[in-house]
């Protein structure tokens, strides 16, 4: 029997700081939620503690998250989600992958946005609307893997909808500087009548600050008829007529009455003894990390012989790592879409004797010109993440998103959430990248029913005897690769505790624009410098993803939510 002063140790909260944030570390005995977003891992806890499991809190999580991240995530979006069942009542254990990505409407077609004046149309306004899927997935989680009611696990994010929500920092400095926000608005002052009930309710006319309440009644309402009526009162009822209203029937009722979740094997692959979980295509994040990793454990003994030498974010790590993520980059962009549309060379891309060579290939003391990088094979044809463990070793990795900050900008106003606009993650202009300064092939147009690329990576990691080791992913457009794979090395090749591996700052190269961009606690000293040395034109990114985490410590469950968002965990 532990005493109330252990129980207490072991709940206790230690708060770090980094880029002058603070980093809430929590350890629990029994049960963890990580979410970015304290109310939000909140909600997720209170279900645990009310004898859900991990996949019912998770729902609960992700719909708490709708309504106090507006501008990351929510009912207009989609999303991944990873899941491994140590036991099920009904189907005992399962590892499983479900997709409700959104998909391209009826009435766009792979070269439609080509001759478009508007250079805004693929990223604000109805045209850049994908039929959303987080409801439909939610529930077809919760239906399948769950053990609670609708009712159960939609309280908490009504009662969140209904009270309103304080506005944080990373809410309050996302809309004052983030160039696709308020100095967005400020470039044309047509877009506050066009973005209306965004401009009023979730920027306060321009001045929202820290300490504000937000107040979204609309979305305690569909939250409400989602939990009464099932996915029916969002894919076909009034909410659906809404929609289709609100993006003035680019997005019809039959786009939406037609949406389907697909549940699909995980992307397993083998590291270091431990069994990787993660997503599949349409999400490159998954293979771009099984790349990574298979790359690393042919490069073992320089990775090694860093982690030895104590050589954490140095410019030799940073330039290996930067050379894998050059190849596992450049394959993204040529090789990966829709594995529905187009053929997506998975195996192949993940061949050792493929990878091997690549990683052979790695001068540790030059970079390469950009076009060796990747896979010669001849062409064959604001998001958001929560990481949950249950009292039985059950893992959920949860990431979803609506693209951009505040996504398409276009309101369903009669129920209070925002619509994604993740037409921009398909290719929609010939030669030009998206919004995150990514390239994408030809296979990643957009077509009805289509899902576009993602960089989406939940990611749970089980180790030899079975137990759930690690739980994390992010948010972030491309960085969330970055980020995950960074923040997974942190805890298991360099052996940091949670909060260490979400904390210490991070970098990012996606082959295309060719630059190492470092976060920036990493640029004073001789960082920098060594890797112009290597080669490398060398950039800033003021964030490299945000990750949330859950890892196994001795006999706790060490969950850290990133200070890079400032969301916070909870558990028992």
């Amino acid at each position: 029997m532990r005493t109330l002063a252990a129980l207490f140790a072991l709940t206790a909260s230690l708060v770090t700081r980094v880029q002058g944030q603070e980093t809430h570390v929590s350890s629990f005995a029994t049960a963890a939620v990580a979410a970015d977003h304290e109310l939000a891992s909140q909600a997720g806890a209170e279900i645990l503690k009310a004898g859900g499991n991990a996949v019912d809190a998770a729902v609960a999580t992700s719909f708490a998250l709708s309504v106090v991240r507006p501008y990351s995530c929510g009912i207009g979006g989609g999303g991944f989600m990873v899941i491994h069942l140590r036991q099920h009542p009904r189907t005992g254990p399962v590892t499983t992958a479900i997709n409700y990505r959104e998909t391209g409407p009826a009435w766009v077609t792979p070269t439609v946005f080509e001759s478009d004046p508007d250079p805004d149309s693929p990223t604000h306004g109805p045209k850049a609307v994908c039929t959303p899927g987080t409801v439909a997935g939610l529930l077809y989680a919760l239906e399948k893997y769950g053990t609670m009611s609708r009712a159960q696990v939609l309280a908490p994010a009504i009662r969140l909808a209904e009270s309103g929500f304080l506005v944080d920092d990373h809410y309050a400095n996302t809309a004052h500087h983030d160039d696709l926000v308020l100095p967005w608005f400020a470039k044309d002052a047509t877009r506050r009548d066009r973005f209306r009930f965004l401009w009023d309710r979730f920027l306060m006319g321009g001045r929202v600050k820290v300490g504000d309440r937000i107040h979204v009644p609309e979305q305690a309402r569909a939250l409400r008829l989602i939990a009464e009526q099932g996915h029916d009162a969002f894919y076909k009822g009034e909410i659906a007529r809404a929609i289709a209203k609100a993006t003035d029937n680019r997005l019809t009722l039959a786009d939406l009455e037609s949406y389907r979740v697909k549940e699909t094997p995980v992307l397993e692959h083998s590291w270091r003894g431990n069994r990787i979980l993660t997503m599949p295509p349409p999400s490159s994040g998954g293979i771009v990390l099984a790349q990574t990793l298979a790359m690393l454990d042919r490069r073992d003994a320089d990775l090694s012989r860093l982690v030895n030498a104590k050589a954490h974010n140095s410019a030799a790590y940073i330039h290996l790592l930067a050379e894998t993520f050059k190849t596992s980059f450049a394959d993204r962009a040529r090789w990966m879409g829709d594995p529905d549309f187009v053929d997506v060379p998975t195996q192949r891309l993940l061949d050792s004797t493929y990878l091997y060579a690549m990683a052979d290939a790695i001068d540790l003391s030059r970079t390469r010109s950009p076009e060796t990088y990747g896979t010669p094979l001849p062409e064959d044809g604001g998001t958001s993440h929560l990481c949950v463990i249950d009292a039985q070793g059950n893992a959920v990795a949860c990431t979803e998103t609506i693209n951009l900050i505040f996504g398409s900008m276009v309101a369903v106003e009669e129920f209070g959430f925002i619509l994604n606009d993740e037409m921009d993650d398909f290719l929609t202009r010939t030669s030009r990248a998206n919004a995150f300064g990514l390239a994408h092939a030809e296979r990643n147009r957009p077509q009805p029913g289509k899902r576009p690329l993602s960089s989406m990576t939940p990611t749970i990691v089980v180790g030899a005897d079975a137990g759930v080791r690690l739980i994390a992913g992010g948010a972030g457009g491309p960085r969330i690769i970055s980020g995950t794979i960074q923040t997974l090395l942190n805890a298991l090749a360099w052996d940091m505790p949670a909060g260490d591996a979400v904390r210490v700052p991070r970098f990012h190269h996606q082959w295309h624009p060719n630059r190492v961009e470092l976060e920036p606690a990493l640029e004073p000293g001789d960082v920098p410098a060594g890797l112009r040395d290597r080669g490398h034109d060398v950039g800033q990114r003021k964030v490299v993803g945000t990750i949330q985490v859950i890892r196994r410590g001795k006999g706790v469950w060490e969950a850290a939510s990133d200070p890079r968002k400032g969301g916070k965990p909870a558990g028992y």
